[in-house]
């Protein structure tokens, strides 16, 4: 393993951390939505308070592990049908298996004689309690285009596919950019991550979108395929020692902290607003979420161990079963949650602590699966 590849482990480490403890939040956001909207007890608002703060801080989840994806993959030297049948096919079995099992949980739940209650108890965002089987094949038959919440992890699925399928026809401007030309389209899509900003505040159509067009100036320079070019840059490009990175990165999560923190707070308190209002500021593609990712990549690309560490094992090993983890994690959150609330914990420690035990039943569940079943655990663990 070289020591390049272990600082991309841990950056994968802090990225499933963060990806975990979102989801983690996730049942404390739901009890108070629906306490409020059926007139029960409200929630305590300062484990609200907490919860608000932890998914502030981990929203570079997702943007960190496409950044892993850019540093390690570019330039693609296969020819693009063997890249789609690797790395495609790769997350697709898995992807379908596991979706499969998400939505028809509510319908085993009911074979099993427990309570409709679990459906919400285990996927907090379900839009049904229904354990008739109708639904869930209704669910089934949508795979192929669309995803529903009682698997809501699975959008990434569809964006990481739509990247790989980008990925070939990318990597050839990669190779025959200069520095310079990298830094421009990384500047474009910079300017991109202002948009959902400006649609808010400044009005719905800006540069040139409007209501028969969704493709404006900055569309072809938007979206995840920035964070791509940005993990590829920062690992090819950027020689900074780690004494010039740490003030630099601080700056960076101090203010996209803030934003996504204080932005959060201000559209809360309107009084009406729409989903898509709500996840403003929580949004990947902004420029509040890019610096915060751009600069734990740089702190922790300084991170390293040596060949023969354990911990840089251990780091592998996760590398190994990460994508079953992303498959089988989110059985766990609700369950997650029930135990922890039971427990005498402090408020700001409930959330990584349920983030802790999730991550612990996933991944000793996929090591166990990866080594009983050999090289037929790819077809369920990836």
């Amino acid at each position: 393993m070289k020591t390049q590849i272990v600082w991309l482990n841990v950056i994968r480490f802090a990225a499933f951390f963060m990806l975990i403890c979102c989801h983690a939040a996730d049942p404390f956001y739901a009890t108070a939505t629906y306490a409020t909207a059926e007139g029960m007890a409200p929630v305590d608002p300062y484990m609200i308070q907490w919860a608000e703060r932890w998914m502030a801080f981990v929203r570079p989840c997702v943007p960190l592990f496409v950044m892993i994806t850019g540093a390690l993959s570019f330039p693609v030297k296969m020819e693009m049908g063997a890249f789609y049948k690797r790395r495609i096919l790769r997350v697709l079995w898995p992807f379908l298996i596991w979706s499969v099992l998400y939505y028809l949980f509510p319908w085993f739940s009911g074979l099993a004689g427990a309570d409709k209650s679990i459906i919400y108890k285990c996927f907090i965002w379900s839009d049904t309690d229904s354990q008739s089987i109708v639904p869930c094949l209704i669910n089934i038959a949508r795979i192929p285009f669309t995803f529903n919440y009682s698997a809501s992890h699975m959008w990434y699925i569809y964006m990481l596919i739509g990247l790989y399928l980008y990925m070939p026809i990318f990597s050839a401007w990669i190779e025959r950019a200069t520095k310079r030309q990298k830094e421009l389209v990384l500047g474009l899509w910079l300017a991109s991550t202002f948009l959902p900003y400006l649609e808010e505040f400044a009005g719905p159509y800006a540069f040139g979108t409007c209501s028969w067009n969704a493709f404006g100036l900055f569309y072809y320079f938007a979206g995840f395929n920035g964070f791509l070019l940005l993990g590829h840059y920062i690992r090819c490009h950027v020689s900074w020692n780690l004494r010039q990175t740490l003030p630099i990165a601080a700056v960076m999560l101090i203010v996209g902290f803030a934003i996504t923190y204080f932005g959060y707070g201000y559209i809360m308190s309107l009084p009406e607003k729409t989903p898509e209002q709500i996840e403003l500021f929580w949004t990947y593609n902004s420029i509040n979420v890019a610096l915060m990712s751009a600069a734990w990549f740089l702190v922790l690309k300084h991170i390293s161990f040596q060949l023969e560490s354990h911990t840089a094992q251990w780091l592998g090993n996760l590398a190994f079963c990460g994508f079953g983890i992303y498959m089988i994690h989110y059985y766990f959150v609700g369950l997650a949650h029930e135990l922890i609330t039971h427990l005498d914990l402090p408020v700001p420690l409930q959330i990584p602590a349920a983030a802790v035990l999730i991550f612990t039943l996933s991944w000793g569940i996929v090591a166990i699966v990866k080594k009983y079943l050999g090289k037929a655990a790819i077809y369920i663990m990836g």
